[in-house]
């Protein structure tokens, strides 16, 4: 192979085997003598094993290098191959290949065999452990990271994982959850992407359970791995919040007085001890000595 990843081929010339399996350079060859040749055959083999083997790789399998097969081998077989040790939807499977990286969730190869694609010599498999989550705050019975415990989840489900719509405090008609859309999904949202820069936009969707076609919409919203939930008060719960907030205030600002008068009623009494109520620290309080 020269250094452009080709090979030459008596009758058939220069054949591009970079990247390439060995049927698929095979039926090249035998295309190029065609015309030169009755029924030509041509067999491929490689001289340097390592040039063709397949990397898996990770915390969760036996990492393993093998040769590639003739036969096309995919990468759940590759998977099997290494032998994971606890298959299941907290896997991810990431595939290397000519410098570029994608990831999927481990279902993913499952459940959409379209995912599960060939491989090529010296592509690399890595298998890592990492539990899909979502975040929640808010009205929620539950707040905090919490696990998907499946490869999907709804968004409805992710509510009742949080805990519910707390109904004392909750705003069913409020709902949030923010997201980072690709540009392209943004602007087919119809959000105008030109203040931001990168390939990531933030996305906020607001759910109205208060509408049945909200709920539906709901439970067909499909959770992504690290998406925020905020369930929003009620206004009533605000308007308590204010109300404590002005309760708080005003007895803050009455300790101090009711302090000093039951100091100069206990004096006028003839008490030689004083036991006072809590004052804020910014308002000084002398404790008359004994007589």
């Amino acid at each position: 192979m020269d250094s452009h990843g080709n090979i030459t081929v008596p009758y058939a010339g220069s054949i591009r085997a970079a990247g390439r399996t060995q049927v698929e350079i095979q039926q090249e060859i035998v295309d190029a003598l065609k015309g030169r040749a009755i029924e030509p055959q041509a067999i491929v083999t490689f001289a340097d094993p390592r040039a063709s083997s397949i990397n898996v790789l990770g915390d969760s399998v036996a990492s393993i290098r093998y040769p590639a097969t003739v036969s096309n081998e995919r990468i759940l077989d590759a998977i099997t191959r290494a032998g994971p040790k606890s298959p299941g939807f907290d896997l991810w499977v990431m595939l290397e290949r000519n410098g570029k990286r994608e990831t999927v969730p481990f279902g993913a190869l499952i459940y959409e065999p379209a995912n599960n694609i060939y491989l090529r010599p010296q592509d690399t498999v890595f298998i890592y452990n990492e539990p899909q989550t979502f975040l929640a705050f808010g009205a929620s019975g539950r707040q905090g990271q919490i696990p998907f415990d499946a490869w999907r989840i709804s968004l409805a489900e992710a509510a009742a994982k949080a805990g519910g719509v707390i109904d004392a405090q909750a705003d069913p008609a409020a709902i949030f959850l923010y997201r980072g859309e690709t540009r392209k999904v943004a602007e087919q949202l119809g959000i105008d992407c030109s203040r931001f820069n990168g390939p990531i936009i933030p996305v906020i969707y607001d759910i109205n359970l208060k509408d049945p076609s909200g709920y539906f919409l709901a439970t067909k919203f499909e959770m992504r791995n690290k998406d925020v939930i905020y369930i929003a008060n009620a206004k009533s719960v605000e308007v308590s919040k204010f109300l404590n907030y002005l309760r708080l205030i005003v007895a803050t600002a009455t300790d101090p007085i009711i302090t000093a008068t039951d100091i100069q009623a206990l004096r006028a009494g003839g008490a030689t001890a004083i036991v006072t109520t809590p004052v804020p620290l910014s308002t000084p309080v002398t404790t008359p000595a004994a007589p």
